[in-house]
């Protein structure tokens, strides 16, 4: 499915929902609710705590849905609401999404000292790049889907996650971590 068909798709089952068709709300959580825990967990850190967050941004977006004038944007309007709900749940925790990586287990091998120093790396970028490289990579989303979710264009999405993968890049070296022992980034 293109981007534009996936968006005049979304504008129909927004649509429907907003007539009170249930089924609709349902396809919409069942296409959204995988970008929504990645947007939940850049901020979070913690795979549950993504899960609650999403759940209740679905609840909220149900409830809100009426407020919705633009049907088209309704991926960047639960987004939005996503990111609201994480920021929310930080403050009220009083935790930052900081993850400290150094409690590793000393005896790991090398593949998981690769991936735990990439997710510090990760953890170290601006929210924002944060979640494009969590959306991209953990969760393997093409950058036409990265572009409908952010509301950005995929121009800036390609743009971005370049930039990101240079400061993991500039951070691993610093580091001491080298792209013949770890991988590119």
């Amino acid at each position: 499915m293109t981007l534009k068909s996936q968006e005049s798709c979304d504008e129909a089952l927004v649509e429907a929902a907003q007539s009170g068709h249930l089924e609709s709300f349902g396809a919409l959580y069942e296409r959204y609710h995988s970008p929504m825990m990645a947007l939940a967990y850049s901020m979070l850190g913690d795979r549950d705590l993504a899960e609650d967050a999403a759940q209740e941004t679905f609840a909220i977006a149900c409830r809100d849905l009426l407020s919705l004038r633009h049907s088209d944007k309704f991926a960047a309007w639960l987004a939005s609401i996503c990111r609201n709900v994480a920021r929310s749940n930080l403050r009220s925790k009083g935790k930052s999404a900081a993850v400290n990586f150094q409690e590793c287990v000393e005896n790991q091998n090398d593949e998981d000292n690769r991936r735990d120093a990439i997710r510090e790396a990760v953890w170290k970028l601006r929210p924002a790049e944060r979640e494009l490289i969590v959306l991209r990579y953990y969760d393997g989303f093409s950058q036409a889907q990265i572009s409908n979710v952010l509301d950005i264009s995929p121009q800036a999405v390609n743009g971005r996650l370049f930039r990101a993968k240079r400061k993991i890049a500039k951070y691993l070296r610093r580091s001491g971590f080298t792209g013949e022992n770890y991988g590119t980034v």
